[in-house]
């Protein structure tokens, strides 16, 4: 299921920005030193020549960015107003920071692992040329959709450790039920665990920004990002929201070095929506894709224009299948009377009612396997949390199920979906393409699973993530530094 509607419209502030002279043209090339040693150097220099700035005036200067009119800030290539953003005064970069390089991500919804070569995504796979890429795709973890695969990205944490196990689920201990679909649901830091990159990053003294990435709009971890966007579902899926994101995340590179963000988050759900409406293999959605390879290549355009290290990451969070069969729904096989549900995740109040439907529901189809929580196969990572429910259903291919009918109507399932097992259903494979000044040029990878991208994302900002379920040594060969750890942090 996309993301789209994961929130309702909210009003958010609007600011401004043209590009603002940061003093001596030294600090902005300090940026790009390369080792982590130099990169210390580097700091130090720009302590010095910060020192001769007041912070008052650093305020006063951003003040009256904000309140420049939107008219203003187009003209001089400042912030696109048809994307407003909520700006939070973190402060400036520390001068540890600012020595670092630039990490953008880009999140393609339901950008299927083979879509890029099916259909001659050319920016894309030129920059997987350039960089490195996955040809058989990346392994989401499961379940293989939208809200746990983000955060799963942006915590290096299975979703039953960062806690959001679907994109709709009942948390028995609240005896509360979460949606993606609840603006106050999504923007409630309560719900989620973990560090997400932005958090990490900003506890450093390094400022970043999120645009439209879900799980963004929360305050997790003790902080939020310095600039975010409230999800709309008629912004971000309008042709001038997604140029927004573009424009947005360009302007902020061209901030002043001691305000731009060095970690910017892009969320699309395209081509998801037209995936789920027509299937994986219809012309919308072939259309779709094409759209999306067009603006990977505008962002790259602009992200060159700025002279700056930026190292540009394009992932998908799932695949997409055609299912086959219709609907198969669990109260025709078992007695759920009593049962919170949530599509097809059960959850009882007693332990008889628990064991007594595992029992009614193992002998029902060999299109699922149905487990107790504790028993759910440790290659799913799904067996800890009890958001999950228990018993858990686990569909052996792609078929469709939940446990009840819709009391409006029933309908067929819809022609695209996931949230299947990527070893078991291939197409849910996501993507992965990345090229910049700390990776490698023409390599690839084979398929690795999500979690990993933290660590190796946390390592070329400088970041020494917490512990998480990821690991760098699985990527570390895409980097021109293989991954060494000396000056991670050091000097901030």
């Amino acid at each position: 299921m996309g993301v789209r509607g994961f929130a309702g419209p909210e009003s958010g502030t609007w600011g401004t920005h043209v590009r603002a002279q940061s003093g001596p043209a030294a600090c902005d090339k300090l940026v790009r030193m390369d080792s982590p040693r130099e990169r210390r150097a580097a700091a130090r220099t720009i302590r010095g020549v910060r020192a001769r700035f007041q912070e008052p005036a650093r305020r006063a200067a951003l003040a009256l960015l904000l309140a420049l009119p939107a008219a203003a800030a187009s003209a001089q290539g400042g912030l696109n107003p048809a994307l407003p953003l909520t700006h939070l005064d973190h402060g400036p970069n520390s001068a540890w920071a600012e020595a670092q390089h630039y990490v953008v991500l880009v999140s393609l919804d339901g950008f299927r692992w083979d879509y890029a070569r099916r259909d001659h995504a050319t920016h894309l796979l030129a920059l997987g040329r350039q960089g490195v890429w996955a040809p058989e795709g990346m392994l989401p973890s499961y379940p293989s959709v939208t809200f746990p695969n983000h955060l799963t990205m942006i915590t290096g944490l299975y979703p039953e450790h960062h806690g959001i196990v679907a994109n709709h689920f009942y948390d028995p201990a609240r005896k509360a039920h979460f949606s993606m679909s609840d603006a106050q649901d999504v923007s409630d830091g309560s719900w989620y665990a973990g560090v997400p990159i932005w958090s990490l990053a900003e506890s450093r003294g390094m400022r970043t920004a999120c645009l439209l990435w879900p799980g963004a709009e929360a305050e997790i971890a003790g902080e939020r990002p310095t600039w975010y966007a409230h999800f709309d579902e008629k912004t971000e899926t309008s042709g001038q929201g997604e140029q927004a994101r573009i424009d947005d995340a360009a302007a902020l590179l061209r901030l002043p070095a001691e305000e731009r963000p060095h970690f910017i988050a892009i969320y699309y759900s395209e081509p998801d929506r037209e995936g789920h409406e027509h299937g994986p293999d219809a012309p919308e959605t072939r259309a779709a894709e094409l759209k999306m390879d067009a603006l990977v290549g505008k962002l790259k355009a602009a992200l060159d224009a700025t002279g700056l290290p930026i190292d540009l990451v394009v992932v998908s969070d799932h695949g997409t299948v055609r299912p086959e069969g219709g609907w198969i729904t669990l109260d025709q096989f078992a007695d759920l009377k009593g049962f919170e549900t949530e599509g097809a995740l059960l959850y009882a109040e007693s332990e008889d009612d628990r064991a007594r439907v595992y029992e009614e529901l193992k002998r029902a189809t060999s299109q699922f396997m149905v487990y107790r929580l504790r028993n759910v196969p440790a290659e799913l990572h799904y067996n800890a949390n009890p958001r999950a429910g228990d018993p858990v259903i686990v569909a052996t291919g792609p078929y469709a199920v939940r446990a009840h009918a819709p009391a409006d109507g029933d309908s067929k399932p819809p022609a695209g979906m996931h949230g299947f097992d990527p070893r078991v259903v291939p197409e849910m494979k996501a993507s992965f393409f990345a090229a910049g000044p700390d990776i490698v040029a023409g390599k690839t990878v084979a398929p690795f699973e999500n979690v990993n991208l933290y660590p190796w994302m946390a390592h070329m900002l400088g970041l020494t993530p917490p512990k998480n379920d990821g690991s760098l040594n699985i990527l570390s060969g895409t980097l021109r530094d293989g991954g060494r750890d000396d000056g991670l942090d050091a000097g901030r």
